[in-house]
């Protein structure tokens, strides 16, 4: 694995040597990887290089594509646009990728994705879910469900809980907001009535004053957008203020460490994600075994977009013969995948069709709760609508 900021050399070799025994041969085929490595959002940038570096050693001790290797050029991106958009022109400028993927969150990788589309290189994305990214043209591919989708779950879910008054909690970035209208727009005609909505900032971890207004509100269900390390301190200080409605969480949630931070009071919280721990698909079974054995941790949801993510681009590179441009946009495009994270096919937009997970903290872990599996609520944008 090869960084080319000079700054993060030390880093990605650290990062290696602690998460994977690697090649010391020269990889031929060349994918980049944008991922915060540092900042706010290390902890889930190392879930996703984690995920995405396990997908390249499996098809690497495999023989690889078409008889060459794998190299993931990574590059830390900080979750930052600001530093997005020079990694992403590096990567097609100095390195040559073929492809890249998206290991990052949505402001940046909003960001690098025009760079990519001007170059015609496939860019696969993780787990950003806000609906610029794919819009920016036919190069861009997203593994799990954006934004408008998954808050328009969080609604069902709220509605299969038979809960009626509703009080959003919205973080005020990409993530949040397009939560926040995916659940709104489906809330009216699930019965549903959002009574109230409160946002926070992405620094903020006190709070007190939004807590005051939720428990005089007195919601039956709170659907709060947010990342582990807001989620924590804030589900916390809901519980301790004696606020006893279910909270529905996201993706953003789908860590340990929200488990970590919130306590006990993370028990019965429930989140729409893309992972189920408790799956029965070989799939599923192989990648939660094949990541622990690796890493001897168990798997997010971040690691397994990011698996996911790159193991669709190598199986299209693979229908390809390690070919890229349009043949690599068009095998990723026609593509039907049996992934860690369910079965996935792409539609016009390139956007996914598939089910929502949802899981319950329980016994300080996740586990299965329901399937959100409705394909007229869930379904993505096409290039018509």
């Amino acid at each position: 694995m090869k960084s080319h900021k000079p700054q993060f050399r030390l880093l990605m070799v650290a990062t290696a040597a602690l998460v994977f025994a690697t090649s010391t041969a020269w990889a031929d085929i060349k994918i980049g990887f944008n991922v915060p490595l540092t900042g706010f959002a290390a902890a889930d940038g190392k879930s996703a290089l984690q995920g995405a570096q396990l997908a390249v050693n499996q098809v690497n001790a495999s023989g690889g594509v078409a008889g060459q290797k794998i190299e993931l050029v990574v590059y830390d991106d900080q979750a930052s646009p600001k530093e997005a958009v020079p990694s992403a022109t590096k990567m097609v400028e100095k390195d040559g990728v073929i492809a890249a993927v998206s290991g990052s969150y949505s402001g940046s990788t909003r960001a690098a994705a025009s760079v990519f589309q001007r170059a015609k290189i496939p860019y696969v994305v993780a787990y950003a879910i806000h609906p610029d990214i794919t819009l920016a043209g036919d190069y861009m591919f997203r593994v799990s469900a954006m934004g408008e989708v998954q808050g328009r779950g969080g609604a069902k879910l709220a509605q299969n809980l038979g809960k009626k008054n509703v009080v959003l909690i919205t973080l005020k970035n990409d993530f949040g907001k397009a939560l926040a209208s995916g659940f709104k727009d489906a809330a009216p005609n699930l019965g549903l009535t959002i009574i109230n909505e409160y946002e926070y900032g992405m620094p903020d971890r006190q709070f007190g004053p939004l807590v005051s207004k939720l428990k005089s509100d007195n919601p039956e269900v709170i659907y709060a957008s947010g990342y582990f390390f807001t989620a924590g301190p804030l589900v916390s200080q809901i519980r301790a203020a004696g606020i006893t409605a279910p909270i529905i969480g996201q993706e953003g949630y789908d860590s340990d460490k929200f488990i970590e931070i919130a306590g006990d009071a993370s028990e019965g919280t429930l989140i729409t994600t893309s992972l189920d721990r408790d799956s029965k698909a070989p799939a599923t079974i192989a990648f939660l075994a094949d990541y622990r054995k690796a890493t001897n941790q168990g798997a997010d949801m971040v690691a397994a977009s990011s698996f996911t993510a790159m193991a669709v681009l190598i199986n299209a590179l693979k229908r390809t013969d390690g070919k890229g441009g349009v043949a690599l946009r068009d095998a990723i495009a026609s593509g039907t995948y049996d992934m860690p994270i369910g079965k996935l096919t792409f539609n016009d937009l390139h956007e996914v069709k598939k089910d929502i997970q949802v899981q319950i903290v329980k016994d300080k872990g996740f586990h299965h709760y329901s399937v959100i599996s409705d394909p007229v609520l869930l379904a993505p944008p096409t290039k018509a609508k």
